[in-house]
Formats: structure tokens, sequence, C-alpha cells
């Protein structure tokens, strides 16, 4: 019988979710160098960089199905 360690899953969910993220945080701190004198641009890029940020937790409490989607999602 194969025991699943769910919070070892999930742990592995969110460092697959940082891989996914870390080149587009790195493309987003580019235009905020490029947009440093515009307020409004870089308002929309901090919003962006925290929806990246706040994509690990769409891993909490979740089964390892569910996990297995959200990483085949990425890509």
């Amino acid at each position: 019988m194969i025991i699943i360690n769910n919070d070892k899953a999930i742990s592995i969910t969110k460092d697959k979710i940082r891989e996914y993220r870390k080149p587009k945080f790195e493309a987003l701190d580019i235009e905020v160098m490029r947009n440093i004198s515009n307020q409004d641009k870089l308002q929309e890029i901090e919003a962006q960089k925290q929806e990246l940020r706040d994509m690990t937790t769409m891993a909490d409490g979740k089964s390892v199905d569910e996990l297995i989607e959200i990483i085949d999602k990425l890509g």
C-alpha cells in the first residue's frame, strides 16, 4: 500500500509554483526599472507581482489530485 504525505505534496506543488513564477518576477522587475517614473504603471506592476506571490496559497488544503491539476495548469 502506498501512503502519500499530503503535506509533502503541497510543499512540492508550492516549489513548482515558485519555479513557474520566477521568470515572471524577473521580467516584472525589469519593467519596474523601465517605468520608474510612471506611478500608474508601477502600481499595475506591483498588482501583478502580488498576484504571483499569492499563487502559492492555491495549494493550501488541496488533495493530491487537486495538486496535480495545479501543476498541470502551470505547463
